[in-house]
Parts: C-alpha cells; structure tokens; sequence
C-alpha cells in the first residue's frame, strides 16, 4: 500500500471525512502511517471504534474499488494530489477522494451552480436550461447534481451552447442515478466532468444527496434556484452556500404555485433577486458583456471578437505569465481573465502550470 492508496482507503471506510483526516495526519504525517499504526495509537487520535475500522481494513475492498475504476476509466483524485479542485479544498468536510470522469479544467474555478425542483414546472425547467446556456456562453462553468428535473435542463443548456458543465453525484459510478441519465452523464464527461465523492459501488442512498450538495455549492462562486418547493433538496443547497460563503440567487415564482414556495422564502430571507445573466455576473464581479460574435469570412476558422483578437495576438508559442498580459492589455484584470477564458473554450490557447499561456 503506498499513500495514494491509503487514502482511498480511508475513504471506503465509514465516518472518516477530511476533518478525522487532518487529525491523523497531524499525528501520523503520511497516509500510510495510518494503517502500519497500532490501535491503541490510533484510538487515542479518533476514538476505538474509528481505530478498529482502520487496523481491521479489508484490503481486498480497496483492491475491488481500484478495479472496479480502472475498468470504468475513472480517475481518482486525492486531496493531497494538485489537480484536486482548488474551491474545494476551502469547504469544511471536503471529500477525501474525487473520483472523476472527464476533466477539471482551471476555468471551472469560475462556476455558478444552478439547482431547483425534481418536479419543476415548464417555466422552471426552461431557465434553468436558458440561464444555463447564457452563462455557460459567458465562459462559466455549470454545476448540477445530474437529477431529474432542473439538474437535467441545466446540464443540458450549457451543453447545447458549447459550454462546460459539472455533474455531481450521489452515488458511486457503478450507480449513475437516475439510470436514464446515464447518457447525458457521458455527455458531460465528453464536456466537463462528472464528479463522485463516493466508492465505485455505492448505491443511490437518500442520505447521499445532502452531503452531494455541500460539493455543488462548494465548486461554484454562488447557487441559483431556478424553482424549489420548500422542502426541496436545492434549499439545502442553497443553506451549504451559506455556510461555505458562496452568493445564493433565486428566480421569483408566482405567490399561489408551491413549486415556487421555497425558492420566494429565499428571496424574503435575503437571496439576490434574478432576472436576468447581469444580475448574477455583475453579484460575481464578472459582468464583461456578452460575446460578441462577427460573420466569419473563413469558414472553418474560429470567428472572434476585436478583443479576442487583440488579446490572442499577444499571446505566441512563448509561455506569458498571467501578469505579463494584463500588462500588456488594455483591458481591466477581470477583463483579461474572461478574455482568456473565452479563448481557452476555443481552444485557440493552452493553460501551463504557474498559470502562464501559449497558443495551442
């Protein structure tokens, strides 16, 4: 066993979370320094009955997950690895692993989640699927929880606009749920990424779906509720944004419709009122006006707007730091960074480690 594995290890077993984690390392410095210590060292740290789980681990349950992985090309993530989601590691109780289909790209670290009603109205799934499509056009990020309802739309309307979007499930991936989005699961994957903090064969349990929504909020700058009865599972959402110090959005619903009474609660206890994209960039820090888009005269060829342009043509096959070409522009840093974003998605350029660009 080697650290990697411990860690995924302790994942699998019961009642250990990031916060039981951070006590051992505090303790053992290594992950594998957790299992080769005695039980008695062990119950001193985080109690006999954790301690037993750990000294009494089945390695043949690790052996079955990492297969059970490898054979469905699943990534697994670890806290400790670089490429574990930046606004994640913030959140109290981050997951220990992340077990991945698809990729999490630096750009995701601008993303707003757009949850609400499994049985939403017309009028519920049409924003979702709508504000989805509009801000993924923006250059942000999706992230949903993959259930029926609002979930589904907006996956759906960042996908149709040639976005990037973010599943997170409440299951293992042996049990994408509910089984009629497997599809758009692959879809996404192909298109973002599809995230579990859960062992490859857990099944769909309902006490999943809270702590799957504490990452929805934890991955994204703020939450919209497109529509939400009051007690729905996005209001829970919305509560873990809160707490995580993420901006919390609602859409207003008529007064008389109870698929809406949880989503107006939210704006009366402080929410920001949405009406449209602005409000939510503008909340964000990110208002740059939409992308502005030119006849092509070169069919083919990626059409971009005068500040693309400009931007593109100071970036060459010689890395530029972040800092060199906000320098360069005349543009403000918020900006640039949309700009960047934008060019990235056109995949016209290519991000390095020390957040330096080329050209593709």
């Amino acid at each position: 066993m080697n650290n990697f594995e411990a860690l995924v290890s302790l994942n699998l077993i019961p009642l250990i979370g990031s916060s039981r984690l951070s006590q051992l390392l505090e303790h053992f410095g290594q992950p594998l320094e957790i299992f080769k210590a005695k039980n008695t060292r062990l119950a001193s740290v985080v109690g006999e009955g954790i301690a037993a789980r750990i000294s009494g681990f089945d390695t043949r349950q690790l052996e079955n997950d990492l297969a059970l992985a490898k054979k469905a090309r699943i990534r697994i993530i670890t806290l400790l690895d670089q490429d574990y989601p930046a606004a994640l590691r913030e959140i109290p109780g981050c997951p220990i692993v992340l077990y991945c289909s698809g990729r999490i790209l630096e750009a995701d670290n601008r993303s707003i989640g757009i949850v609400g009603s499994r049985h939403a109205s017309f009028y519920g799934l049409n924003q979702a699927e709508n504000f989805a499509g509009q801000l993924a056009r923006q250059g942000l990020t999706i992230v949903s929880g993959l259930a029926r309802g609002v979930d589904t739309y907006a996956h759906r309307g960042a996908l149709k606009s040639g976005g990037r979007t973010i599943a997170v499930m409440g299951s293992g991936f042996n049990h994408i749920y509910p089984r009629e989005n497997v599809s758009l699961a692959e879809q996404i994957a192909g298109q973002g990424a599809v995230l579990s903090e859960f062992p490859m064969d857990t099944k769909p349990w309902p006490a999943n779906f809270p702590r799957r929504n504490r990452l929805i909020s934890g991955l994204s700058l703020g939450i919209l509720i497109t529509e939400a009865a009051r007690n729905s599972g996005a209001l829970i959402t919305a509560d873990f944004a809160l707490e995580q110090g993420r901006e919390v959005f609602a859409l207003p619903g008529r007064i008389d419709a109870a698929c809406s009474m949880g989503a107006n609660e939210l704006l009366k206890q402080g929410a920001k009122l949405v009406t449209g994209c602005d409000d939510i960039l503008e909340e964000l820090g990110l208002a740059g006006g939409p992308v502005k888009i030119t006849a092509s005269l070169n069919p083919g060829k990626e059409v971009l707007s005068q500040e693309e342009e400009s931007l593109y043509g100071q970036i060459s096959r010689q890395a530029s730091s972040i800092d060199e070409l906000i320098q360069r522009s005349s543009q403000s840093v918020n900006e640039v960074l949309n700009l960047i974003l934008r060019l990235q998605f056109k995949r016209l350029i290519k991000a390095l480690p020390g957040k330096q660009f080329i050209r593709s």
